[in-house]
């Protein structure tokens, strides 16, 4: 059940942000068929909300699987500054989100971060989001 709450606060978050910040945006790619051209092409369409929840599982997949790994890596930087360089670790899982769906292309679906500040705002906008909505959210603490 957290799993599935995480899920949906990320998706949620992953649409604020592409809302929010210049250089993020959320692509579906649909395959048509072109009478003059005989070929099949791809066309940008509105992104859908099963486009949203794609690219949020992929987003929660490496929060959870590659996050703690380089969080752990990158301990002494983080000491140094004195935490702040957990906003770079956030902006390069957002970062590797965007190859990710990008190089796999999961039922067209596909999240463009343009460059690392771009990364690193909406690293910003999704960590705020997340933060205001898990206030609301049940814990076990808070049971």
């Amino acid at each position: 059940m957290v799993l599935v709450l995480r899920l949906i606060v990320n998706t949620l978050a992953l649409w604020v942000a592409t809302l929010i910040v210049p250089g993020i945006s959320l692509r579906e790619t649909t395959g048509i068929y072109a009478p003059g051209a005989g070929a099949i092409e791809d066309q940008i369409s509105v992104p859908t909300v099963t486009a949203l929840l794609i690219v949020a599982v992929v987003f929660t997949l490496v929060n959870s699987v590659v996050k703690p790994i380089v969080q752990f890596l990158s301990l002494p930087l983080t000491i140094l500054t004195l935490g702040l360089f957990l906003l770079v670790v956030n902006a390069l899982m957002l970062m590797l989100t965007s190859w990710i769906t990008g190089a796999v292309q999961l039922f067209g679906a596909e999240y463009v971060v343009s460059g690392f500040w771009a990364a690193f705002f909406g690293a910003i906008v999704i960590g705020l989001v997340n933060w205001v909505i898990g206030m609301f959210l049940p814990t076990r603490a808070r049971d």
